[in-house]
């Protein structure tokens, strides 16, 4: 089991307030996610010298999430999930300025700028799920009604009910690009950046109430294995390779789809009405996702959200009607979600305390780097290959999951 030392065990730290704030702190994250993919591809267009690099600041905002990913580990292995989350807010506030600054301009280079600091935003606030996870391993050490018990299916429903958390963003982020798209017309969506401006500084306040225990230097640094024996460990490679399937995946296909539906004759608000239904099914099953993991297993989820995958390809080689959009994306974001879950939730069984912030920084930088890569890519694929094929290009990756599903699982270290 994966569980801080007994020596720091916290007294008066309640979970649920704990959770209730990552996940509200993630459901702002993700409406400023919402609000910047359904707005980024079209800005790009606008400012790129070539329709090719449409997508590019979006890439580089990937670019951006993974050079700070380690880093941002690291830093909140030492000083605290609740400093390190203040901090990255406040970058986001600052990647929401320098857009609004980029958009009134038309100065491509400073809306690519505003990706890279929109990406680190991103990289400090994909460790929501991980403070969850510690949240829980928290309440298992303390006194409170969780005390003694084994946290692993705690943890697997602690990450799950944070990300549910997004859930919001299918609601308001949308609706929200809509509002603010006009604000400065006839400049299209530099309100859209002032808005993401504003949620990322309220989600810096919420986190002052966040109280999850920092391990101390000493331990925080004790022994471990280095980062070749980590990346070495076939359960941690295991974790990785089905996230990074999930992810790659998603954001290829996301990415894409504003231009798809441009090129098909459909308007903004009808691309991002489709957005909308994909964050639904991208955070709506974390209200059950993480307590089928605990029940069947993660990787019985996993697999099943590679299925859920497999669908959504189906549907897209059967048409580009609006419907095909909507509901496509919506199984796509349903197979991401469980498959995500069960990916983190094996993941954070794979290491030890000491280990914790060295393993997930390597994850997410080597899993944000391949995003990068897809984001950047995606304009230039969509325009060369096409929609259909395009989708055709996931079915190796999600026939790897399900081998990595269905066949024995590696032995996982003791902690």
């Amino acid at each position: 089991m994966n569980v801080l030392p007994v020596s720091q065990k916290p007294r008066g730290v309640s979970l649920s307030r704990n959770l209730a704030v990552l996940a509200l702190c993630q459901a702002l994250f993700f409406v400023a996610n919402t609000v910047t993919i359904s707005t980024s591809p079209l800005v790009g267009l606008a400012l790129a010298p070539s329709p090719v690099l449409a997508t590019v600041p979006l890439g580089i905002q990937f670019a951006g999430t993974m050079a700070a990913t380690l880093p941002a580990s690291l830093l909140m292995g030492r000083y605290g999930r609740r400093a390190g989350l203040m901090l990255g807010c406040l970058v986001g506030g600052l990647s929401g300025l320098c857009g609004y600054l980029a958009i009134m301009r038309a100065d491509f280079v400073l809306f690519c700028l505003a990706g890279v600091l929109y990406g680190v935003f991103s990289a400090f606030c994909q460790y929501f799920r991980f403070a969850a996870a510690d949240a829980a391993d928290a309440s298992c050490c303390g006194g409170g009604s969780h005390a003694g018990r084994d946290p692993a299916p705690l943890r697997a429903r602690a990450i799950g009910w944070v990300l549910a958390g997004g859930t919001i963003a299918a609601v308001a982020g949308p609706e929200l690009a809509k509002a603010t798209r006009d604000l400065f017309a006839p400049i299209m969506f530099a309100g859209s950046q002032l808005a993401v401006l504003a949620v990322a500084g309220v989600a810096c306040l919420i986190l002052l109430a966040l109280d999850v225990p920092v391990l101390q230097p000493r331990q925080a640094d004790g022994p471990g294995r280095s980062l070749p024996e980590l990346a070495a460990d076939p359960a941690i490679r295991r974790a990785f390779a089905i996230a990074l399937v999930a992810y790659v995946s998603m954001n290829l296909l996301m990415t894409a789809t504003p231009l798809t539906m441009l090129d098909c004759g459909f308007g903004f608000d009808a691309s991002a009405s489709v957005i909308q239904w994909h964050v639904v099914g991208m955070f709506a099953p974390s209200f059950v996702s993480g307590g089928l993991v605990a029940r069947f297993g993660a990787r019985r989820v996993v697999l099943a959200g590679a299925a859920t995958m497999l669908a959504c390809i189906g549907v897209a080689l059967v048409g580009q009607e609006l419907g095909n959009f909507a509901l496509g994306l919506l199984l796509l974001g349903i197979g991401w979600n469980l498959m995500f879950v069960g990916a983190t939730t094996m993941l954070t069984g794979a290491y030890t305390p000491a280990e914790k912030a060295r393993v997930q920084g390597l994850h997410d930088l080597l899993l944000f780097t391949c995003v990068a890569a897809s984001a950047s890519l995606s304009g230039a694929l969509q325009a060369t290959i096409g929609w259909q094929a395009m989708n055709l290009t996931m079915l190796p990756g999600l026939l790897l999951v399900a081998f990595l599903a269905i066949g024995p699982a590696p032995t996982a270290r003791a902690t």
